[in-house]
């Protein structure tokens, strides 16, 4: 038996939490930062600029933005994953899997700031006209710390137990019920959230997350770039 919780009063950071919850929010508040602006603030202290080409899409090209679910899960021992869908019951447009563990990447997003930079190299791609969704692995960087990589991988049994489990979770935080079996890689750990998708150009696009209405405090963000 999972427990409501409504986030809609919380105050500060979004925080995971140890009892099992699930969440329905009102309609979501804009990301008030552009895109040009948080990929200025954000990609040099990763190690990395943007390229020429990015700056010059970025000043010649309209951004175009929707709102997007995306989902953080993993076990606690275990490493994190993303996916990003339509909506809570359509098929993921994207997984990865971080090369980070899930208890890791919980402890950043206490602090209430958490970006995330993915970069790959269009020199590596044997096609560089393909979707930024179809690129199998990216250098990752955590608040400006370079921390292994992201690599994109296909749907497994799992995975489609986990995301049936939260169909009807729009918005949350917290952990799910585990088999017995797999209880020595801890809890099963998610965060859940809408997010502003902005599209700079065919090489870069970031994703922002949507605070529930009255809720302030977290700033998560994540950025695709290819250079």
């Amino acid at each position: 038996m999972r427990m409501m919780v409504d986030l809609g009063s919380q105050r500060g950071p979004l925080q995971i939490i140890d009892t099992a919850t699930s969440v329905e929010c009102g309609r979501e508040v804009r990301f008030r930062r552009s895109f040009r602006s948080l990929v200025e603030c954000m990609v040099p202290c990763c190690g990395f600029q943007p390229s020429d080409s990015m700056s010059s899409d970025t000043d010649s090209t309209t951004t175009h933005a929707s709102t997007i679910t995306g989902t953080f899960f993993g076990y606690r021992k275990g490493r994190v994953s993303f996916c990003l869908q339509d909506d809570t019951r359509s098929s993921p447009l994207l997984l990865l899997e971080f090369a980070v563990p899930t208890a890791y990447l919980a402890r950043e997003m206490q602090y209430g700031l958490l970006r995330i930079a993915l970069e790959c190299d269009r020199q590596k791609q044997s096609s560089t006209s393909c979707s930024l969704f179809n690129v199998p692995v990216w250098s990752m960087y955590c608040n400006g710390r370079k921390v292994g990589f992201a690599i994109r991988r296909q749907l497994s049994v799992s995975d489609v137990a986990v995301l049936k489990l939260m169909q009807s979770v729009s918005v949350g935080a917290g952990v799910l019920p585990v088999a017995p079996k797999l209880e020595e890689e801890g809890d099963l750990m998610y965060l859940r959230a809408s997010f502003e998708r902005v599209i700079g150009s065919a090489d870069s696009e970031s994703f922002h997350m949507i605070n529930p209405v009255g809720s302030s405090g977290q700033e998560l963000s994540i950025f695709l770039l290819r250079s």
